[in-house]
């Protein structure tokens, strides 16, 4: 880049002396042909007292003429020649200004800088859209760096209390010489424990960094995907807790089409009815439905809610961040991995949706998805219902 200035400067100046010198040779020519094809005079013609034959002086004006215009021409083609090299440089130090901003950008660029961008709101055509690209790469590839580096605090920070757990419960069993068969199961199953923990944690660490990373889906990665049998299927996943707690469960869903990641939809709403289920109270309630959301044509509501404790208003957007669980941060002595809501905030944004959540009255929470519908929207009158788990 530092080389490509001087270059093209000179070849600039080397087309303009180029086209200076052979319009010089035109004038030239031009001049004295104009000047010999004039008609010549008979006789003679009396120059400074002197007679000359008229055809003698004809070609003295034109060599005159010629002289005049070569002389003329010498001085000004080093001027012009000049001028073009000064035009040249500024011309080409303009156009390649965007171009330095972009190397010396991404010359400063590291992991710890990417937040750094061109910006080139001044520029136009090629160069602004060679700009605008590398700042949209910066932020794929921020969102990528941000999302690793999340993933690894948090794996980090997360992983230490099961890990902790489970060295510690070896070498307690390890050093009791007396240690028995039912002191050695205590100890497998509190390991095993500790182990799906570990697993739970990084499979949801997994997903939250790769829905963050990858941004939105492209239409390529979409699929059409019932909610209504989503929540089905995963309503039975969860319906043998749900019974084992005594939770009424009262579902309200009709089928409501949106077009996204399969995967990753089930993910979301297995995500929200287990965390209506294992942060209940015993004898709670769960109330979900998914239908067309009221007044945004061709969208799909999806609706959590259930009981639970109670929740300071104030302090429900804490929940979608991740290892956060009910008012307080997530310890070591709660069940599930605390992603579950970031997981869900990840996922409906990678959709074109959004997540909002409120607290119920008496306690509990309230959560509310939004996803852009498919051509399968259907209004209300094609509601049904699923399963219903009694309180026994």
């Amino acid at each position: 880049m530092q080389r490509l200035r001087p270059r093209l400067t000179l070849l600039a100046t080397v087309l303009v002396a180029v086209v200076a010198a052979l319009l010089l040779w035109l004038g030239w020519m031009l001049v004295g042909a104009a000047v010999a094809g004039t008609p010549a005079l008979p006789g003679t013609v009396v120059v400074n007292g002197v007679p000359v034959p008229a055809e003698t002086a004809r070609d003295a004006i034109a060599a005159s003429a010629r002289d005049e215009v070569l002389r003329a021409g010498l001085i000004a083609f080093p001027l012009v020649v000049a001028a073009g090299a000064v035009t040249a440089w500024v011309l080409v130090g303009r156009v390649l200004d965007p171009l330095h901003r972009v190397v010396d950008t991404a010359s400063r660029l590291s992991a710890s800088s990417l937040d750094e961008r061109v910006a080139l709101e001044s520029a136009r055509g090629e160069v602004a859209e060679l700009a605008a690209s590398f700042d949209a790469m910066l932020d794929r590839l921020q969102a990528a760096f941000d999302a690793q580096r999340r993933f690894v605090a948090n794996a980090g920070h997360e992983l230490r209390t099961p890990l902790a757990v489970l060295r510690t419960e070896i070498d307690v069993t390890l050093q009791d010489p007396d240690a028995d068969a039912a002191e050695l199961r205590r100890m497998a199953e509190v390991v095993r424990e500790a182990g799906r923990r570990c697993d739970e944690l990084v499979t949801g660490l997994l997903l939250l960094a790769r829905t963050e990373a990858t941004g939105p889906l492209a239409g390529a990665d979409r699929t059409t995907v019932d909610m209504g049998d989503v929540v089905a299927v995963e309503l039975d996943a969860v319906a043998p807790e749900a019974a084992a707690r005594g939770l009424v469960v009262r579902t309200d869903a009709c089928p409501a089409v949106v077009g996204g990641d399969e995967v990753l939809l089930r993910r979301l709403v297995a995500n929200l009815l287990e965390n209506a289920v294992r942060h209940n109270r015993d004898g709670g309630w769960i109330d979900i439905g998914c239908d067309p959301a009221a007044g945004e044509p061709r969208t799909v509501l999806l609706r959590v809610a259930s009981s639970g404790p109670e929740l300071a208003p104030d302090r429900v957007a804490e929940l979608f961040e991740p290892f956060r669980r009910g008012p307080v941060a997530r310890t070591a002595h709660t069940r599930g991995s605390g992603l579950g809501l970031s997981i869900v905030r990840a996922v409906a944004t990678a959709h074109g949706g959004r997540v909002t959540a409120e607290a119920v009255t008496g306690g509990g929470l309230a959560v509310r998805v939004v996803l852009p519908g498919g051509a399968g929207v259907r209004g209300a009158a094609d509601q049904g219902e699923l399963p219903v788990f009694p309180n026994p």
